[in-house]
């Protein structure tokens, strides 16, 4: 039989679900406000809204961050040098425009800003409950 630990008030677990129960407890402590924004920004980027007609190849529909990006930033600049990432039809297929107003930018840089987000606070659960979970087990059961 292998090595048993103790956590909290649970005894007798397995390293597997000693790192699951830290995990956990790394995941309450991290998230507050902050993934609450994440995916805030993350939905209010998606092309929700429909919208008039558009070209063949462009993405159909609009998002509420693009509205409201392009009512309160209705600011063009003289050449198309600002890189814009959208989804042609799903995240797999991503593709960089280049636009002239700042609106347009700002809006579809809103649900990347999110994702980043996302993607560091998981990163920062994972890197918190390896540290943890190292610290408790024994040489052999480390990560």
């Amino acid at each position: 039989m292998g090595q048993r630990y103790q956590y909290g008030m649970h005894t007798d677990l397995e390293p597997a679900e000693l790192f699951f129960l830290i995990t956990i407890d790394e995941t309450y402590r991290e998230t507050g406000i902050d993934d609450l924004s994440s995916i805030a920004m993350i939905l209010l980027g998606q092309p929700f809204l429909p919208t008039r007609g558009k070209f063949n190849l462009a993405v159909k529909g609009t998002s509420v961050a693009s509205i409201v990006s392009r009512t309160m930033l209705p600011f063009d600049i003289k050449y198309r040098i600002l890189p814009t990432v959208t989804s042609f039809s799903s995240l797999l297929m991503l593709r960089v425009k280049f636009t002239r107003n700042l609106g347009a930018f700002v809006g579809r840089a809103v649900p990347g800003v999110g994702w980043v987000l996302l993607a560091t606070d998981v990163s920062t659960i994972l890197f918190r409950s390896v540290q943890s979970y190292n610290g408790i087990v024994k040489p052999e059961d480390r990560l």
